[in-house]
């Protein structure tokens, strides 16, 4: 969602060239957007940040805030790559974050990523959340449910996961199978209730969880 149309109609040719992709809907400011997620229910918004009325942010938290739209995945599209931008994104349940001149061909491959589940989160990127997060960690973050629960080798996976390497890059660091760390990645979502990989980005830095030996 954008409220310029010419980039409207930018991300609606991208889109419906694409065979796998399907547009279902457009709105352009913040309120629009929330309400055409309530009903069509999509895989994957596209929301800008800087919106006129409920910004992008705004309307990113009441998404969120409704537990039957979870299963809507949000990249938010922006021409600002600025620290409080992915902070403020991630903190409200963004699974990933993408510069508005990004290439075509990766707009759209942030939406397939997105849609299976996968964080879109750079490494450089993911350190810049980091270095945000180490400034507020100790303002008063409520601590993170489930971790307790979480096996040392979970705990792990939970770090490597925040420094934006995806489970093939952890496995060949660890000299591991992809299929052991995605298990583990997969068991560790579960146990702490992330929606997907860049919250959990979000609780291994609230936490506090370090890479062993590192």
């Amino acid at each position: 969602m954008d409220d310029q149309e010419v980039v409207r109609m930018g991300l609606r040719v991208l889109i419906e060239r694409e065979a796998d992709l399907e547009l279902v809907g457009e709105a352009g400011d913040g309120g629009g957007a929330v309400e055409l997620v309530r009903e069509t229910r999509p895989d994957v918004l596209l929301l800008d940040i800087r919106m006129p009325g409920m910004d992008g942010v705004q309307a990113l938290r009441a998404i969120s805030a409704e537990p039957e739209l979870r299963g809507t995945k949000v990249v938010v599209v922006t021409t600002f790559e600025l620290d409080e931008y992915v902070f403020e994104s991630l903190q409200a349940g963004a699974s990933g974050f993408i510069l508005k001149d990004n290439a075509p061909a990766e707009l759209a491959q942030a939406v397939r990523v997105v849609a299976a589940g996968e964080a879109l989160l750079s490494p450089s990127v993911t350190r810049r959340v980091i270095g945000m997060f180490g400034r507020h960690v100790a303002d008063g973050m409520a601590p993170v449910a489930g971790l307790e629960e979480l096996t040392p080798r979970e705990r792990e996976m939970v770090a490597w996961v925040a420094t934006g390497r995806s489970n093939d890059e952890i496995a060949r660091e660890l000299v591991l199978s992809p299929q052991t760390v995605r298990t583990h990645v997969s068991r560790a979502m579960v146990k702490l209730h992330a929606r997907d990989r860049a919250q959990l980005v979000v609780f291994a830095v609230r936490a506090g969880l370090t890479i062993p030996g590192r």
